[in-house]
């Protein structure tokens, strides 16, 4: 309790204390407390607010249908079936979480504009759909989804189809079983991964921004960067509509909490069972068919586009052979602007990211289900809220929490500033896959252990962490993709002369050196894959041996 607690005051409480404080006194980055409220009522009453809220909402929610859609089907046949090369389309469905959106919205803006990739190579373009809000959500589905495939997948071999079988048995027909057996039991796990991307797609900027800006459809967080970024700078204003995201996050956390209180999802309560996966048999075509298609949509064909661009001369000579050169990723190589001490920053940060904010997960949502001990609920909401809150917002908070002239050590202006900004932004990501999988297993199993003698610290690293270790290391390997190119909170407090991957990609495009960008990017997004790669392989052996999957 103590270890969580002290990791969820430094990581979270502090910089959020901070943006409530800067939400009542408007001139506290003066160093005044003058005024309190005083922006409350502006803020609050502007008539575009409600308007902002709502396009927020609705999108969420798109983007959370659009996700399942794609990510249930194939996270059933890949818990279920021998789907062949198993574990190399766990790595494509993660490469595009390792995409950053605002680089994957410019790779579809080049591809689907007029007069873009898609055009130069059939004729038409797809320009009517990608700029609208179906469009908008569709792009950001395509980043999101693995957050659901992932933890769906693990879920789904958690339950196994035996449930469904009794089910046939008694004369269900497969669709009956699938809706009315083994979607209840996996409800844990969808919850938890759609409340993820829920709250990814309310916080996130660059999609919208890119995409929402030509058909005018704004939303919170594009509301709040203005205000950050504009004269004249608003910061109590940003952070009371921060404060109205952090509220749209938490109603979707406690409609997850109403979801899933009162109902038994205990899938695990003795000895784990192998799980014997079926042949596709006549399915195998089309299963293979299906993962191809949404590796491609979602993985391959933003890739090219990138890879188009950072091997092109020049934007407007297409894609034209005269116009392709080597230039750009050769700068790379020569290290001439930065770019290697970057790639080498933003791989470092995240693991350590991964690392901080895994353990602390474990922790925390092992009190929150586990344990009965008074403040469980305050330590789980205090977990959801980072997640409601945008990057900039939080760069904002460790600002003014951390550049304060009288504390005597603070980790302003060095690379462990960029740390805290990581952890705080992405710690709902292990917490949420960890307590799902902490409901699925029976209390008996740790009492059992505490009878044979074992301490809570045994049980827990020989009973229960073996048992939600996938969970745990999908969510880590979430946690590396989304750190290595994290945007809004690397500009803004990263220390002088310190660029990451995201900052490095982002002052190329501002110097209109577009393809050094796009060919940073390409070259981060293929390291970056490799890791999770080696890791799930590594997982997958694991299981083999202990015979879980």
């Amino acid at each position: 309790m103590w270890v969580a607690a002290a990791g969820l005051v430094l990581v979270v409480v502090v910089p959020f204390t901070f943006v409530i404080l800067q939400a009542i006194f408007p001139e506290l980055g003066r160093g005044s407390l003058a005024a309190p409220f005083s922006a409350l009522a502006p803020t609050l009453s502007d008539p575009a607010l409600l308007r902002l809220a709502l396009n927020t909402v609705g999108l969420g929610i798109a983007v959370a249908v659009f996700s399942s859609l794609i990510a249930v089907p194939l996270a059933l046949f890949r818990a279920w079936f021998l789907v062949p090369g198993a574990v190399v389309w766990d790595a494509l469905m993660l490469v595009p979480f390792m995409i950053p959106p605002y680089i994957a919205t410019l790779g579809w803006i080049m591809t689907l504009q007029p007069r873009g990739y898609l055009q130069q190579l059939t004729g038409f373009n797809l320009a009517a759909f990608l700029f609208s809000v179906p469009g908008m959500a569709f792009v950001m589905s395509l980043n999101c989804f693995p957050v659901v495939y992932f933890a769906m997948t693990r879920t789904l071999a958690a339950v196994g189809a035996r449930y469904a079988d009794v089910g046939r048995v008694f004369g269900a027909s497969p669709w009956q079983a699938f809706w009315r057996i083994t979607l209840p039991l996996s409800l844990p796990g969808l919850a938890a991964s759609l409340l993820l991307v829920f709250a990814m797609a309310i916080e996130e900027y660059g999609t919208p921004a890119a995409l929402g800006h030509r058909i005018g459809f704004t939303v919170l967080v594009t509301e709040i960067e203005l205000r950050v970024s504009d004269w004249p700078v608003d910061l109590s204003g940003a952070s009371i509509i921060a404060l109205v995201l952090v509220l749209l996050s938490f109603s979707a956390f406690l409609v997850q909490r109403r979801l899933l209180s009162a109902r038994n999802f205990q899938t695990v309560s003795g000895k784990p069972q192998a799980i014997v996966k079926r042949p596709l048999g006549l399915l195998a075509v089309p299963v293979l068919a299906l993962f191809a298609l949404v590796a491609f949509i979602a993985a391959g064909a933003p890739l090219l586009a990138i890879l188009a661009t950072a091997l092109s001369r020049t934007i407007s000579g297409g894609l034209a052979p005269d116009n392709l050169t080597l230039q750009n990723f050769t700068n790379i190589w020569e290290d001439g602007a930065g770019a290697l001490k970057a790639l080498s920053l933003s791989l470092s940060l995240g693991v350590a990211t991964a690392l901080v904010t895994g353990l602390l997960g474990a922790i925390a949502s092992y009190i929150v289900v586990k344990t009965k001990v008074r403040g469980r609920f305050v330590l789980d909401m205090l977990t959801v809220i980072p997640n409601a809150l945008p990057g900039v917002v939080v760069a904002v908070g460790l600002i003014l929490a951390w550049n304060q002239p009288w504390l005597p050590i603070t980790p302003y202006n060095t690379s462990l500033i960029l740390l805290l900004a990581y952890c705080c932004i992405l710690l709902p990501q292990p917490v949420r896959y960890t307590t799902a999988a902490f409901h699925q297993i029976a209390d008996n199993l740790e009492a059992a252990a505490r009878v044979a003698g074992a301490s809570s610290a045994v049980a827990f690293r020989r009973i229960l962490l073996p048992l939600i270790l996938p969970n745990l290391v999908a969510s880590m390997l979430f946690v590396f993709a989304v750190a290595t190119r994290e945007l809004v909170a690397s500009l803004l407090v990263a220390p002088v002369g310190v660029h990451t991957v995201a900052s490095f990609i982002w002052r190329q495009f501002e110097q209109g050196s577009v393809g050094l960008g796009m060919a940073m990017a390409f070259v981060a997004i293929i390291l970056t894959a490799l890791i999770p790669f080696l890791v799930l392989s590594a997982l997958r052996r694991f299981a083999m041996r202990q015979d879980v999957l």
